[in-house]
């Protein structure tokens, strides 16, 4: 797959102090070829078979340190995030549930995908509350589409493992309960039988 990565992108300087005029005219300055389309497309299209959200955000004004700190964020809650042309991203979700989602692509947009259902808006949601810079426009799930606000509950959902974590708290707090007392009445039984023997002395 060819990834489309800030920094390769023609007229990006390297390192911190790179400015954000370059990422705003990112799309006017990044050039593929056919092949290199048609990989993109291709890549983008397998993600979004495996994936169950996406949302999109725009990144205008972010510096290149910024955009970094978010991908490796997303590689670690493994969350598919690129930064794409929109034209390119249209055509790779057509005919996929993420089609709902075509009319919100504009503007200079990273897109994020994740196989679970909370991941790819969290990753953008929680990034976005520490830098307003980060706007998020909208996505999609199960077919339907989200607006921004859609997107920021999606991303308000525990994800399965905390789920889970829950359910088994709950599950075992019952079981500690009803250990407790068991203890508790067999201690005060036991107190019971030791008292008898005392009383027969005196």
């Amino acid at each position: 797959m060819v990834a489309i990565r800030w920094s390769l992108i023609p007229g990006v300087p390297k390192g911190r102090d790179c400015g954000t005029r370059a990422l705003e005219s990112e799309e006017q300055t990044l050039s593929l070829n056919r092949n290199e389309k048609a990989a993109v497309i291709e890549g983008v299209s397998a993600q979004a078979a495996r994936s169950q959200t996406l949302a999109m955000a725009e990144y205008r004004g972010l510096t290149v340190e910024h955009l970094n700190k978010l991908r490796v964020d997303a590689r670690a809650k493994g969350v598919y995030l690129h930064v794409l042309k929109n034209s390119l991203a249209q055509r790779a979700v057509a005919g996929t549930p993420f089609e709902v989602a075509q009319g919100a692509m504009v503007g200079p947009l990273i897109y994020s995908f994740s196989e679970d259902a909370v991941a790819a808006a969290k990753v953008v949601a929680d990034f976005a509350k520490g830098n307003d810079k980060l706007v998020i426009k909208g996505g999609a799930y199960a077919g339907k589409a989200l607006d921004a606000d859609g997107v920021k509950a999606l991303a308000a959902i525990p994800s399965r493992e905390v789920l889970i974590a829950q359910v088994a708290g709950l599950l075992k707090s019952p079981i500690q309960r009803m250990a407790v007392v068991l203890a508790a009445v067999a201690e005060k039984r036991g107190g019971g039988v030791q008292a008898e023997p005392e009383a027969a002395a005196a």
